[in-house]
């Protein structure tokens, strides 16, 4: 959707939320009155109002009885800690090999007694769960006859509009004849992989990079690349070109928007670029979309494959992090790959369940559906700030820790005399779990560093064991 096309409360709130975000305004700041707005502005009083409660439920900015409006916190003494080096890995493509102890961490239920770290969804406190039962329900109710019978195809029509409709808060025009439904996130990862590349093709892909990316390159037998990224923006595509130009590389996996487990995002220059390499090196770019209703700034939402006019992206998502993980529905558009994805993904035998997709088609539809997103990522914007600060506070000098733009996962670089075998030992001997640095990575790189994820429970336990956290690494010499 174009600019000029928004609402004007919507244009008006993006205005200052750029403004709060270059520290035009800063922390404190306060806000021109509703009036003074409105006639600034050249729009109604009612126009302003609705634009300021907009960036109240995202915690931008806070009202103070009988004073107006001002710019919220952003948690200055966490914004204080440097963020991590940038990733130097191999230049060279490797097998994967998976490290069998990062499944049991990172793909089971810890111990009941164990605080984990482990998770970057929301958990039951941030997701509301009224709101998605209401529709399973309601799609129950309205359709029961389709408990019955055997979905096919690729997916059901009204998911498919609701999804085309969604996309173009994305910036993409989609048509939903080619959105293919899938089982989640990572199912429409795989089916793009498979519709792209052949075992022994070279993938290129952020450094570090999620681990479950590391998992299903190693189940299709796909060689991985590793590239340079920058902890805040993002992927490197001059080292990305390079690789182009030495190697033969068939598909990049990457994460624009809040990379797990950086956190990091790619300004808009930088996906348009993407966009431009793909087509003139016939490089299918597979978009993991799934993270970015949860990033704060609007722009960092725009995907890659808002760019794409040669087919050459295939966009993947879900709503695990932002809806209702249990319902495990995904989707993709494939570009130019459509149809070799749509063939793979009918000789499957795992069929989608049409209820769940119907009762999703509403929740992406209702009117609320944007308010609700707001107040997540909120949400999450406080949680982030007190977990930075308790690092900034208490961990030793010289702790670097990422500063992404929403999400709930951190990384964090432990200083070089911190023995980090020490410290994960001296963690799991007190019942804490955090997943080390080198899971994220296929030649055990990032031995200093960890990933923090804030979903899942989270509780006054938690931010006590983050304090604790960084007593143990001053104590792991």
């Amino acid at each position: 959707m174009s600019v000029e096309n928004l609402p004007l409360y919507v244009q008006i709130a993006n205005q200052l939320l750029e403004a709060v975000r270059t520290g035009a305004l800063p922390a404190g700041a306060k806000l021109p009155s509703v009036r003074a707005m409105a006639r600034q502005q050249g729009v109604a009083q009612s126009t302003v109002v609705q634009a300021y409660h907009w960036l109240e439920d995202g915690q931008v900015i806070a009202a103070r009885p009988r004073s107006g409006f001002f710019v919220a916190s952003r948690n200055p003494s966490g914004r204080g800690v440097p963020e991590p080096t940038v990733s130097r890995p191999a230049q060279r493509p490797r097998a994967v090999a998976i490290d069998w102890w990062g499944q049991r961490i990172l793909g089971q239920d810890p111990p009941a007694d164990m605080l984990s770290f482990s998770s970057g969804t929301p958990g039951l406190d941030l997701l509301n769960t009224d709101r998605v039962r209401r529709a399973v329900v309601q799609a129950a109710q309205r359709q029961r006859h389709l408990l019955c019978t055997y979905p096919v195809g690729q997916g059901s029509e009204e998911l498919r509009c609701a999804l085309a409709r969604y996309a173009l808060a994305l910036g993409c025009s989609l048509a939903p004849n080619n959105i293919v439904v899938t089982g989640g996130c990572m199912d429409a990862i795989v089916l793009c992989l498979r519709a792209v590349t052949q075992p022994g093709d070279i993938v290129a892909l952020e450094s570090p990079t999620h681990f479950s990316f590391l998992e299903v390159l190693q189940s299709l037998q796909l060689r991985a690349l590793e590239i340079p990224t920058h902890p805040r923006h993002g992927i490197s595509l001059d080292a990305l070109q390079l690789a182009l130009d030495t190697q033969p590389v068939k598909a990049l996996l990457v994460t624009p928007t809040l990379s797990n487990p950086l956190g990091c995002s790619m300004p808009q220059a930088e996906r348009r670029r993407l966009a431009k390499m793909a087509s003139e090196h016939g490089l299918a770019v597979v978009e993991d979309a799934i993270y970015n209703e949860l990033c704060e700034f609007d722009d960092l939402r725009r995907t890659v494959k808002s760019y794409d006019a040669t087919g050459h992206v295939l966009l993947c998502h879900s709503f695990a992090k932002t809806l209702a993980p249990g319902l495990r529905l995904g989707w993709v558009e494939a570009g130019r790959w459509t149809p070799a994805l749509c063939r793979i993904h009918s000789m499957e035998s795992g069929a989608k369940t049409a209820v769940l997709e119907l009762a999703l088609a509403q929740l992406v539809s209702q009117a609320g559906h944007a308010l609700a997103m707001r107040q997540l990522r909120g949400a999450i914007t406080a949680r982030l700030a007190e977990a930075r600060e308790t690092i900034a506070s208490h961990f030793p000098k010289g702790t670097r820790v990422s500063h992404p733009a929403g999400g709930l996962l951190l990384w964090l670089e432990l200083p070089r005399q911190v023995d980090a075998k020490r410290f994960h030992e001296a963690c799991l001997a007190e019942n804490m779990l955090v997943p080390p640095g080198r899971l994220f990575s296929t030649g055990g790189r990032f031995g200093q560093c960890l990933r923090i994820g804030l979903g899942g429970e989270w509780s006054a336990a938690h931010v006590q064991a983050l304090r604790r956290m960084g007593e143990l690494a001053a104590l792991a010499h």
